[in-house]
């Protein structure tokens, strides 16, 4: 009898402990018009590129200067940059497709050459001719690629702790989750957001930046109706960047970046120095993989110094 109402109580326990889990981490997708009411701008717009609604900012005045984000990120992060730097150039900064309220590509294309169509079609439909381009993570690794492909269109190129190079690490356990066919079919359903914390805490050198606000935020456009398979999608796309291409790029560039990233570290930035024609090189101490966020006073004015300088 006693081993009974020993099983008895285990049982209820685990009953408990999953209950609690379920209800704790089950989060449903969030729809655009909701997301919208929340994370749009006075100086927010949408366009039809490629079958998708992209969400993007255009403010400022002068030169464009287009600002791509990173993985898992959305136009959010250049909040700083675009306030800081409105009165000398016009902003453009764009969720990409995977990320923001722009969500899910139609195709579930997210290679390097995908993105770079995109942004091509983009910069068509906007009818941008020759300007800036800036990009963090991800969006530096588009950029490049991008400057690489169509020269003609960029006149000087920002990096911001860019990929392109084999073996940086997105180590944060939600990108291995992503890639484990057994946990990417939970995460479609279940989204525990101290994972999202956990995530920001590894991007950032100083932690006490990483806010209940932004991890709401991130937390809740995550949460976009389909981009959670659209992070699993990209999370499990192979590699397809040859840095063979870095070298023959020929315009200005100016690498930004964390020196204490925990993602791309240091000796990428020295093998951007190395290999671009004209570079500058401004390393920002006690700063992680978006400098642009943890530095947006200093990253800002060195940008505008680049970009202004002949």
């Amino acid at each position: 009898m006693r081993i009974k109402k020993l099983v008895g109580r285990v049982v209820l326990t685990i009953v408990i402990i999953i209950s609690t889990i379920f209800l704790c981490c089950y989060a449903p997708d969030k729809t655009v018009g909701d997301l919208k009411e929340i994370y749009t701008y006075q100086d927010s717009h949408f366009i039809n590129v490629d079958g998708l609604n992209v969400h993007y900012r255009k403010t400022g005045s002068g030169p464009v200067l287009l600002l791509l984000h990173g993985t898992g990120s959305s136009l959010h992060t250049w909040e700083e940059w675009t306030n800081l730097l409105k009165n000398d150039f016009t902003i453009i900064s764009l969720d990409l497709p995977a990320y923001g309220l722009t969500g899910p590509n139609t195709n579930a294309d997210y290679s390097i050459k995908g993105y770079v169509s995109f942004l091509n079609d983009f910069i068509n439909e906007l009818q941008l001719d020759s300007f800036y381009l800036a990009g963090n993570s991800l969006g530096g690794c588009i950029a490049w690629n991008y400057t690489y492909k169509f020269p003609e269109e960029v006149k000087k190129l920002v990096l911001l702790n860019a990929t392109g190079y084999p073996s940086y690490k997105e180590s944060s356990m939600v990108f291995k989750l992503a890639r484990n066919d057994y946990a990417n079919k939970i995460m479609l359903r279940f989204t525990p957001k101290f994972l999202v914390r956990k995530s920001l805490k590894e991007v950032f050198f100083n932690k006490n930046l990483v806010t209940d606000k932004m991890v709401n935020r991130y937390y809740d456009l995550q949460l976009r109706e389909g981009n959670r398979q659209a992070f699993i999608d990209r999370a499990k796309t192979k590699y397809d960047v040859d840095p063979k291409a870095i070298q023959l790029i020929k315009q200005p560039t100016l690498i930004l970046w964390g020196k204490d990233d925990a993602w791309v570290p240091l000796v990428h930035a020295k093998r951007f120095k190395k290999d671009l024609k004209k570079a500058e090189l401004i390393i920002y101490p006690k700063t992680g993989h978006v400098p642009m966020e943890e530095q947006p006073q200093k990253s800002a004015k060195d940008t505008k110094n680049f970009l202004l300088t002949d």
